[in-house]
Order: structure tokens, then C-alpha cells, then sequence
């Protein structure tokens, strides 16, 4: 979104597809793609819309933020520290005590697999940090 656009009324997953559409590059598709992946493990995800132009996906508490830059996609974990990561896929922010984050660069393979092994966790610490 350009930065004097109002949103303002908006849905937060109709600004989602705007940001895609206006990226028009590997970050939007790459953006579009870990969004597709999240709403296919968890169909009741809700998004928002935060700080100006980052989207949010919530189940029961903050799963991740989906920022992008100019040479990567940055998917933050609220939560990541206390997440296991078999896989490796965190590569970035590895040295807080809460947070971890995937940062995707052009050409980036996705192991979907494990990315969605990584939401359904951060769903389930989510759901059971909230009892």
C-alpha cells in the first residue's frame, strides 16, 4: 500500500491482496504464497492488519507478522523461541528470548511441509497458553 493510501474501513485481507498486487514481484508472490499456506493449516485464521502496513495472522494469540523489504520476506514468530524447529527453518532474530523469524530471499525454496508443521505448532502454543 503507498503510504498516504487510507485504510481505514478496510478488510485487513482485502489490504493483504492489495500489498500482493502492489508488490507485482517475487515478494508479493512469496507473500502470497506463505499467506495460501497459512490459511490452508489453519482455515479459521483471522488477519490484521498492524503498524502502518504489516500483515498478521492470529489464532487464539499472534502466529506471525508477514513483513516485506527490499531483498526479503520476513515472517516474524511472536512466540518462536518456544517453538520446536526441527527443520531449520528459522534463520533469522535467533538471538531473542521470544521471537524467531524466516526471512525468504528471491529464489528461496519453501519446505511447505515443515512450514506448516511450524504454524500448526504456533496455533497449539497459542490455544494452550490462553487456558
Amino acid at each position: 500500500m503507498k503510504k498516504n493510501a487510507t485504510t481505514e474501513g478496510e478488510s485487513p485481507s482485502r489490504l493483504i491482496d492489495e500489498r500482493i498486487k502492489e508488490l507485482n514481484d517475487w515478494r508479493g508472490k512469496t507473500l502470497s504464497h506463505v499467506r495460501a499456506l497459512i490459511k490452508q493449516t489453519l482455515p479459521e485464521v483471522v488477519e490484521e492488519w498492524k503498524w502502518r502496513g504489516v500483515p498478521v495472522w492470529y489464532h487464539d494469540g499472534m502466529i506471525c507478522t508477514g513483513e516485506t523489504y527490499k531483498s526479503i520476506v520476513k515472517l516474524t514468530f511472536l512466540k518462536g523461541a518456544s517453538l520446536k524447529d526441527p527443520s531449520g527453518l528459522f534463520n533469522s532474530s535467533l538471538e531473542g528470548n521470544a521471537r524467531r523469524a524466516i526471512d525468504f530471499h528471491e529464489g528461496d525454496k519453501i519446505d511447505e511441509d515443515a512450514f506448516k508443521a511450524l504454524i500448526r505448532a504456533a496455533a497449539t502454543l497459542n490455544s494452550s497458553s490462553a487456558r
